[in-house]
């Protein structure tokens, strides 16, 4: 059966396993070399000492005039019984005893010629040594060779000891590659320890929406790198839980206005019997208000899908100021001030005085709708609301003649649950003015506190259609 090898799913078990491929490598190759080289050596022992014994044998060689040789028996003729030859041309005139014949014919073949080694296999491996003998040269004549001495040497000791060199280098390897490892994983699993504490942490802080950071300070460099990315992790996810409450709350104060109308109509319907044109206009009422409860869920939706991005789609002023004006008056008539629309440019054509907006309807109107319920909050008779077209823009202005903005509120205009003066009487939460410019900041514009009115002046900046 064969195992397929996989690769360690834990980052521990990868980084030791990288670091264990790396060590077999290089550990590998200077085992290698070790051997090798040790290899080189033995054979370079070896030749020396064939070469001194046949220079020691040469030694007691004596030649002739007429290119006889005599050998002198040494005190200790171990020498010739370690495996020496001397040969007279191809004539051996003292070999060793109980030398294999093999040897011999490898050893007669060295005869008569020049020094040199060469290798013998019998039973086991031989290296062998021709060292030529000269008779001395006469005079004008080179010296002539007239014997040679070989000598043979057993590499089976060589052999053993660089077998066992490789055997205990290959264990040695093995037993260093396997602390390597174990010292490896538990190094990298001290290393990584913080870093898996962390991020529990940064689950459980993230899942809690809790206040807690990691920060960088007293940190290896690695370390306050990912604390500095967990943190901006955990910032990112408090903006959106954050942004999801605001939107909640958003979302119910636009609609506390239609449901009410709602439910107002409802209860004067079902408060006793009303004529066919009373029960008619009630249902209409009721329609309109839940046909602007639609319209309010679809802008907030589409303000969440276009919050990078710009908003498609394009209006007409003042066609559109009209329609909000109409919007306006329907919601209170009794109370709602005078609305004028005003257009500052005509087209250079003389179509009309018309000016183009670069956003639909729909969202143009979710943007103005809460400046308007806010002029008409405060306004003391009327509103006005112009637009002017600039360079690639569109800005609408919606200005009222009431109080203002008191200077030290200006700051604070846009943030959601503000308002100058909560205990003025007029509904609202203080989320209309931030919903407002988020949705026009969305569609690739945005709203300024003005100062050209009396009262109130809201700057819409708008991209030209």
């Amino acid at each position: 059966m064969i195992l397929a090898l996989r690769a360690p799913r834990t980052l521990r078990g990868r980084l030791a396993l990288m670091a264990l491929a790396t060590s077999v490598l290089w550990i590998g190759v200077l085992t290698t070399v070790f051997n090798l080289a040790l290899d080189q050596r033995l054979h370079a022992q070896a030749d020396d000492v064939l070469r001194t014994r046949a220079e020691a044998v040469a030694a007691t060689v004596d030649i002739r005039p007429d290119g006889r040789l005599t050998v002198r028996e040494p005190t200790e003729d171990g020498a010739l019984d370690a495996g020496v030859w001397v040969f007279r041309g191809n004539s051996v005139i003292e070999e060793p005893p109980g030398a294999p014949a093999a040897l011999y014919i490898q050893a007669q073949r060295l005869a008569g010629g020049q020094e040199a080694f060469a290798d013998a296999r019998t039973l086991a491996p031989w290296r062998l040594y021709a060292y030529p003998l000269y008779a001395p040269a006469a005079q004008g004549h080179p010296p002539t060779q007239v014997g040679t001495v070989v000598s043979a040497l057993s590499l089976d000791p060589y052999r053993n000891t660089a077998e066992s060199a490789l055997v205990g280098s290959i264990a040695l390897a093995v037993l260093l590659l396997a602390t390597f490892y174990l010292l490896t994983r538990l190094a990298v699993q001290r290393a990584l320890r913080p870093v898996a504490a962390m991020s529990e942490q940064a689950t459980r802080w993230s899942a809690a929406g809790a206040p807690e950071r990691f920060g960088s300070d007293g940190r290896p460099a690695e370390l306050s790198a990912f604390a500095t990315s967990l943190d901006a992790l955990l910032d990112r996810l408090s903006a959106v839980l954050r942004h999801e409450q605001q939107q909640a709350a958003e979302l119910s104060h636009e609609l506390r206005t239609p449901l009410s109308r709602i439910t107002a109509e409802t209860d004067w319907l079902t408060a006793r019997t009303r004529s066919e044109q009373e029960s008619a206009d009630s249902l209409a009422a009721i329609a309109g208000a839940a046909a602007r409860m639609q319209q309010i869920c679809d802008s907030l939706l589409s303000e969440v899908r276009t919050r990078n991005a710009q908003t498609p789609g394009r209006c007409r002023f003042p066609e559109l100021g009209h329609h909000l004006a109409r919007l306006s008056v329907s919601q209170d008539p009794g109370r709602a001030p005078e609305v004028t629309v005003v257009t500052d440019q005509v087209p250079a054509d003389g179509t009309g005085t018309h000016i183009d907006i670069g956003v639909s309807q729909e969202v143009a109107e979710r943007i103005l709708i809460p400046l308007l319920d806010n002029a008409r909050r405060y306004a003391t008779r009327s509103i006005t609301l112009s637009c002017t077209r600039r360079a690639g823009a569109v800005t609408v202005c919606v200005a009222d003649d009431g109080p203002g903005v008191p200077e030290t509120f200006a700051d604070l205009l846009f943030e959601p649950g503000r308002r100058a003066h909560p205990d003025d009487g007029h509904d609202g939460a203080g989320l209309g003015l931030a919903l407002a410019r988020r949705l026009a900041r969305a569609a690739g514009g945005d709203i300024e506190l003005g100062t050209a009115a009396a009262g109130a002046c809201f700057e819409v900046t708008l991209p030209a259609g």
